[in-house]
């Protein structure tokens, strides 16, 4: 037979468990809130970083184009350098998005179509 004084003890070391549950669980929380906001803030630097380099090599692809226009112009007039290299980077790209539909068709529709094929004779399987 319990006593009185067992169950109270019996509850007051439940509650305990149940606020240091419920501290830790804020800790936690407040653990996984400056985890995040240090990615992010570590993420949006680095993205940040990266659009600054993005658009430098673009300035240095535009830069090295005009080089080589300044080049060709050497050889011949002006004009015809620019055009040369105009004509380049318009077959270039239109290589580039060729490979690009390409490789779109290959992807779409973006369904895993294998696995859906071999989840359906597992199923057929083991329904037999």
């Amino acid at each position: 037979m319990t006593t009185g004084n067992g169950n109270h003890k019996l509850g007051a070391a439940a509650k305990e468990v149940a606020e240091h549950a419920s501290a830790l669980t804020r800790l936690e929380l407040e653990l996984a809130t400056l985890e995040l906001k240090k990615k992010a803030t570590s993420l949006g630097v680095g993205i940040g970083l990266g659009l600054a380099a993005a658009l430098l090599a673009l300035l240095g692809v535009g830069f090295a184009l005009a080089t080589a226009a300044a080049a060709i112009a050497l050889v011949v007039p002006v004009w015809l350098a620019l055009l040369i290299v105009t004509g380049a980077l318009f077959l270039l790209a239109g290589i580039a998005g060729v490979i690009a539909v390409s490789s779109v068709r290959k992807g779409t529709p973006p369904v895993p179509e294998k696995a859906i094929e071999e989840a359906r004779l597992t199923t057929e399987a083991i329904k037999r």
